[in-house]
């Protein structure tokens, strides 16, 4: 590949970069990253948050000994452990063995980019649950998780939610997390400190006042980011144009990959070609399959469509996604556990066979990736004119000093907005 163009102008700026030379690392762009969720064991999440009362309710009525044998002890957590509340959660800080207290309300969550499901959002219970994220975890904040490094690999690098991500690929592979900003109330961007400044001097601010504000400019990193063996690295424009039309692009995208939340509209597909159920799912449906002649989903003896070709060949990692949510749920609805786990343990407990909500959900998904298919266009296009250039390198970065970053915006920050309670009920120093 021919070496790309950087900006000339002004010192400090390279005028011939190759080309992961003349693009930003992510891990600089947005400095405060956060490890993946480890929750250490299976049955504090999934698909029907019906199923999650049911094994706590079962937990925490059991024994001793049989308490001690559902939960699934590891090393960080036991019934016999006593840590601090979740911030933003009213549940137990006491020790699970001797105060259960009442089951919280599962809380929404993002499992790989496009399968959402449900979690006992208990301290005790998970292993590692990345407390600083749920302290910013609010109705303005959004998450980016990058999801692969490889090149090859098929699906999003890097996807965006407003729901808390527990950090991992379809596959189980862990990915950084980074909330777009560091404090609640949408309070002090995740950004390089003087980067939105920085674009708004080379590239005009027009006449849109939130060109370069901070969902801005993550929607333009979820447009153009690409994979590398270093991690994800960002392409910068110097062209104006191509910066609106990049942002555009990654707030649709960020629009589906969100399902409107936070008043956005939800994803339809255009022309009356929404997915309808023309033969209603089975109970308990084992098998999923494709008749591309019809355009229709096959859920046992069920039947959806229009379902459009690309919404069921759409993979990440090499797997159909469509059939990756439904195998998840159809072990569900039957009662089987994950593989490894035990036969009579509480993955295998509150099964309630195909609840209304799934059919729903899946929809919903048809469309999701029916619509992103359609991105491939546009964002093609934008990769075309990025490989164009100019682009603003890393050189001019650092002559405005925006890089390197201060080691403070890679760690989170102090909210000292109220007390958290502590193990045994005392509260905890923020």
């Amino acid at each position: 590949m021919a070496a790309r163009r950087t900006a000339a102008a002004g010192s400090g700026r390279d005028t011939e970069l190759s080309p992961l030379d003349a693009f930003v690392p992510l891990d600089e762009l947005m400095p405060w990253s956060v490890r993946p969720l480890r929750t250490g064991r299976a049955w504090v999440s999934g698909p029907d948050p019906v199923a999650l009362r049911a094994r706590w309710e079962r937990l925490a009525a059991a024994g001793p000994a049989e308490q001690e044998r559902l939960f699934a002890p590891t090393r960080s957590r036991t019934p016999h452990t006593s840590v601090a509340a979740l911030p933003g959660q009213s549940t137990g800080t006491a020790r699970f063995t001797r105060t259960p207290g009442p089951c919280p309300d599962p809380v929404r969550i993002l499992h790989g980019p496009y399968d959402e499901q449900w979690l006992l959002p208990d301290h005790r219970l998970i292993d590692a649950a990345r407390p600083e994220l749920w302290r910013v975890a609010d109705g303005q904040q959004l998450f980016a998780v990058e999801h692969s490094s490889a090149p090859e690999d098929a699906g999003p690098a890097l996807s965006v939610t407003a729901l808390l991500p527990d950090g991992h690929s379809p596959a189980g592979r862990p990915g950084r997390i980074r909330p777009l900003y560091r404090r609640p109330g949408g309070a002090e961007p995740n950004l390089a400190p003087g980067l939105p400044e920085l674009l708004r001097g080379r590239l005009g601010g027009g006449a849109d006042p939130d060109a370069f504000a901070p969902e801005a400019v993550l929607a333009w990193i979820l447009a153009a980011a690409r994979p590398a063996p270093a991690g994800l690295q960002v392409p910068l424009p110097a062209d104006p144009e191509v910066w609106s039309s990049g942002v555009a692009l990654g707030r649709e995208l960020l629009r589906l990959q969100s399902r409107g939340a936070r008043g956005g509209e939800r994803p339809r597909l255009p022309g009356g070609r929404r997915p309808y159920v023309r033969a209603a799912l089975p109970a308990r449906p084992t098998e999923l399959s494709y008749d591309a002649g019809d355009e229709a989903l096959v859920v046992g003896d069920g039947r959806i469509s229009p379902v459009p070709a690309a919404a069921w060949e759409f993979t990440v990692g090499g797997v159909r996604v469509l059939e990756l949510w439904f195998g998840r749920r159809a072990a569900a609805a039957a009662g089987r556990v994950p593989e490894g786990a035990a036969p009579d343990g509480l993955d295998a407990v509150g099964a309630r066979g195909w609840p209304r909500e799934w059919t729903s959900e899946l929809l919903e998904l048809i469309t999701v990736l029916a619509l992103l298919d359609g991105a491939a266009g546009p964002r093609e296009k934008l990769r075309a004119a990025l490989e164009a250039g100019p682009l603003i390198g890393p050189a001019e970065l650092r002559a405005a000093g925006v890089l390197p970053v201060p080691s403070s915006a890679r760690r989170p920050a102090s909210v000292l907005g109220h007390q958290e309670e502590g193990p045994e009920g005392q509260f905890a120093l923020l």
